[in-house]
């Protein structure tokens, strides 16, 4: 028996990545019916290779409402990072300097993995391969319907609200009239270079490395498989880049005394642009944008997938208010929430990008500027413990909803 297609929903979300799959999650357990339109297949969904660190806050929430039990079991707790400068590899214990808080290395798609199959045992809608291509009736109060393409054919899902977790290049964001929206963008003069690799780590945690050569990344996903990361020119293209130049490279730029970088099967690859995408407001009528849909970070700071679980978290909360008891107040502050919070990532992951990345128009003097706001940043407790508290992020009930010193 075919199941059938729903038509009517309470929330309908656009796009089945960690944005719209925790939405999905937290709207459901607050008894709000939702349904979450996919435009890839399954396979593809599951096995996009993206961001690998959460936030000590992004695992409470998964806590609270049952979804991180792979996470405990398979993911790896972190109590700091090292930056390496020049050869010099330095230690930031953010535990201690954050009083406790940690970061747990666990992969996006396995994450990912983890609530799709969640939320199919719940027998809770998602549909895959159901592409929205337009929405209509955003105003608020309106009858807000999205129509996607599902099995060949055109249908509409009419809902109460429409959540747009259908990253950068989704409908919803494009559905938003120009005179309705303000970008802030910025390209970064380098991309990474991305390898995931059958080889354990050769570091207990990440190694942020500056090199005279340009960036590098040590990072896992799990004991026996590494996640590192070269900064090349824009535009390079993988061909280019072979197996054994990529691991001479990453000798060279991760290289200290007595230190050895382990090598293993490289199982994918790929070239990612850097930039930094903001959109104001977050909200259109019934529309709001959530995770890459409104808002890209460079991936230096590791804040993606966790600015995404902070803007569904306030969406849900605020929808969980609005369907109980009509109360608006919190749909009216999700954006500028969600976007206090958002500039501070982009000011972190922005400062960490330019700290550990080789300009190269970079002219002598800005290097030696450079190479001393490096050697402040791993000498000054004040400097380290702003790096720390900024790397794991604040509580997402923090009064101030943003990642800088509290």
């Amino acid at each position: 028996m075919v199941a059938k297609t729903p038509t009517r929903t309470q929330v309908g979300i656009i796009g089945a990545g960690p944005a719209g799959l925790v939405l999905g999650e937290l709207l459901a357990d607050a008894g709000i019916d939702n349904v979450i339109l996919e435009s890839r297949d399954r396979q593809y969904v599951e096995s996009r290779v993206r961001a690998g660190v959460l936030e000590q806050a992004t695992v409470e929430l998964l806590d609270k409402h049952g979804l991180s039990a792979n996470v405990h079991a398979h993911g790896l707790v972190h109590d700091g990072v090292y930056l390496q400068f020049h050869g010099e590899r330095h230690h930031i214990d953010m535990r201690r300097l954050t009083g406790g808080r940690t970061i747990t290395v666990y992969g996006q798609q396995e994450l990912v993995r983890d609530l799709i199959a969640h939320r199919l045992q719940t027998g809770k809608e998602l549909l895959f391969e159901a592409e929205a291509v337009s929405l209509s009736g955003m105003q608020w109060g309106g009858d807000p319907v999205i129509k996607f393409r599902h099995g060949g054919v055109e249908r509409r899902l009419a809902c109460r609200v429409i959540a747009g977790c259908d990253g950068f290049h989704g409908v919803s964001r494009r559905s938003i009239p120009a005179q309705d929206i303000t970008t802030f963008s910025r390209e970064f003069p380098y991309a990474w270079l991305g390898i995931l690799a059958e080889v354990a780590p050769s570091s207990n945690e990440l190694v942020y490395s500056f090199h005279e050569s340009g960036f590098a990344l040590l990072s896992m996903r799990s004991p026996s498989v590494s996640r590192l990361y070269l900064q090349v020119p824009p535009g390079e293209e993988i061909a280019d880049w072979p197996d054994e130049r990529i691991w001479s490279e990453l000798e060279v730029r991760l290289a200290t005394p007595g230190w050895n970088l382990e090598r293993g099967p490289v199982i994918e690859k790929s070239i990612t642009p850097m930039r930094s995408f903001v959109a104001e407001p977050l909200r259109h009528g019934s529309l709001f944008l959530a995770g890459d849909s409104g808002h890209i970070v460079p991936p230096t700071g590791a804040k993606g997938l966790n600015l995404a679980i902070a803007d569904v978290k306030v969406l849900a909360e605020a929808l969980a208010a609005w369907f109980s008891s009509g109360d608006e107040s919190g749909l009216d502050a999700y954006s500028p929430t969600c976007l206090k919070r958002i500039w501070n990532a982009q000011n972190f992951s922005t400062t960490m990008t330019s700290l550990m990345h080789l300009d190269p128009a970079a002219d002598p003097f800005s290097l030696r500027i450079q190479r001393a706001l490096q050697r402040f940043t791993v000498e000054n407790l004040n400097a380290m413990s702003a790096l720390a508290d900024n790397y794991v992020g604040p509580p997402f009930d923090s009064p101030l909803q943003e990642g800088g010193k509290r």
